[in-house]
């Protein structure tokens, strides 16, 4: 009797052998699935963070605004009180008690919005678009585009424009010959 051999075929009901070549890509696939895995987590778990930020952040910001209201509102009352002495003065028909009365309220409010930065638009000289508002020009003796009249002072809280000076703004001279 012959002895013979099977070939290396697959035969039905037996698992392949599988070579080198595709261990390896398994491998890798497995490797680089896991790894995809890894980064998806971490870029879920920075996302979680980011909104805790967010969140985190618009509290501190409410937060420091009621503050700032706060403190504000806090040093409003004093003038309050004035405007109130002030406003008893009128109904006793104490003329020179109100008028004393509204210039101290009028220098407490100018005193405290000082101290907070709040600081008036120079009107003086050559009129700048950048911090006046002309309403309109007249003739006048001045040099053309200086301020001759301011209207409504205007105010700056540090380099912001609050509200621009509306002023008056000289013309060119008219010749009468």
């Amino acid at each position: 009797m012959t002895d013979k051999r099977v070939p290396n075929e697959h035969v039905a009901g037996t698992v392949p052998e599988t070579g080198p070549d595709e261990r390896e890509s398994g491998d890798e696939v497995a490797a680089l699935q896991a790894e995809r895995d890894e980064l998806f987590d971490r870029l879920q778990r920075l996302a979680a963070e980011f909104d805790n930020f967010r969140k985190r952040n618009a509290r501190e910001n409410a937060a420091l605004t009621v503050r700032a209201n706060e403190r504000l509102v806090k040093e409003l009352i004093p003038i309050l009180d004035d405007l109130g002495r002030a406003l008893g003065a009128a109904s006793e028909h104490e003329e020179a008690k109100l008028e004393e009365g509204v210039r101290l309220v009028h220098r407490s409010l100018s005193d405290l919005l000082t101290k907070e930065g709040l600081a008036e638009i120079e009107t003086e000289g050559k009129f700048d678009p950048h911090v006046h508002e002309a309403l309109l020009s007249q003739p006048s003796d001045k040099d053309e585009g200086s301020v001759i009249e301011v209207v409504q002072k205007g105010y700056k809280l540090g380099d912001k424009v609050l509200r621009p000076a509306r002023v008056v703004v000289a013309a060119q001279k008219i010749d009468e010959a």
